[in-house]
């Protein structure tokens, strides 16, 4: 075009070549160092297949330091597969309390006097539940500081380690006494007789208001319903001729050394003969139980 000027040829700038296939070179680069890893490696396999066959055939004791640490096991607990094994560690971690319940029982026996005829000692109750870390040496049983009152005592358990801790359990003397229990199961309308009962201590402090003491109140009697076998019998389930009526009037009878007490008393609860019940003292107001020996008369217990 006019107008136009062309630079020379030899002035137009210069390109340099470029590397048609560099991709192979770096090929190339990287075999050979690969090639030469491997030839490393052969060389140290070979080194040491030759340092083996210098070894004894037998094993050499060595003087080295360190030990074998395992922790001994018993042996039953060595042969258990490792779940079990576990478990069995982790039982023995904790506190027996059925030991712990004899030791108490046996502080106990040192602090109070010795159960008469009808009488027992009753342990706790322990928590149920509860644990305590075995102790790793004897436990410290003693009676715990504070007020003494006849027939109880409290027990105090002491752990110095591995993890102190303190326990304290009560402990008393309870009495026992004779109560009537159904043999077997009993329909309604069973007339009793001596194979349908029986007799065993039991605590006192359990047991339900209207308990017969003596199978032979309950000879002769109807079941006033069904009763299911080692049911505690009380007047409640018979039917008969009562001797005293609820809110009757009775004369009590009090008896200790050869002398014989009366006073108007007021019946609080029905009662057969020969069985316990309930009643009032007119004169003092206290409430009292006694032995139902009449229709009038019921004779005072005298702890």
């Amino acid at each position: 075009m006019l107008g136009t000027r062309l630079a020379p040829l030899d002035v137009m700038p210069r390109i340099a070549p470029r590397n048609r296939h560099p991709p192979i070179a770096r090929a190339v680069v990287i075999a050979g160092r690969v090639l030469g890893l491997a030839i490393g490696a052969l060389a140290a396999i070979a080194s040491a297949g030759a340092a083996s066959t210098s070894l004894p055939a037998s094993p050499v004791a060595t003087s080295s330091p360190i030990e074998d640490v395992r922790p001994l096991l018993p042996a039953s607990q060595e042969m258990l597969p490792a779940p079990q094994a576990k478990a069995v560690a982790a039982v023995s971690d904790w506190q027996d309390m059925t030991a712990l319940e004899a030791l108490v029982r046996a502080s106990a026996e040192r602090e109070l006097p010795a159960p008469r005829q009808n009488e027992r000692l009753t342990v706790g109750p322990i928590p149920t539940g509860l644990k305590l870390r075995r102790c790793g040496g004897p436990i410290d049983t003693r009676a715990a500081p504070g007020l003494k009152t006849p027939g109880r005592v409290l027990i105090e358990l002491h752990c110095a380690s591995p993890s102190a801790w303190h326990l304290y359990v009560p402990v008393r003397v309870v009495g026992t006494t004779r109560a009537v229990r159904a043999a077997h199961a009993l329909i309604a309308g069973t007339v009793l007789t001596a194979a349908d009962l029986s007799v065993e201590q039991h605590d006192v402090s359990e047991l339900p208001t209207g308990y017969l003491e003596d199978p032979a109140i309950a000879i002769g009697m109807t079941a006033s319903r069904g009763i299911a076998g080692g049911t505690l019998l009380t007047n409640q389930h018979l039917l008969g001729a009562k001797a005293i009526q609820r809110g009757q009037s009775v004369t009590l009878v009090a008896s200790a050394n050869g002398i014989s007490v009366r006073m108007p008393g007021r019946a609080l609860g029905d009662g057969f003969v020969n069985q316990r019940v309930k009643v009032e003292n007119i004169s003092s107001g206290k409430i009292v139980e006694g032995i139902a020996r009449s229709e009038q008369v019921v004779e005072i217990v005298l702890q």
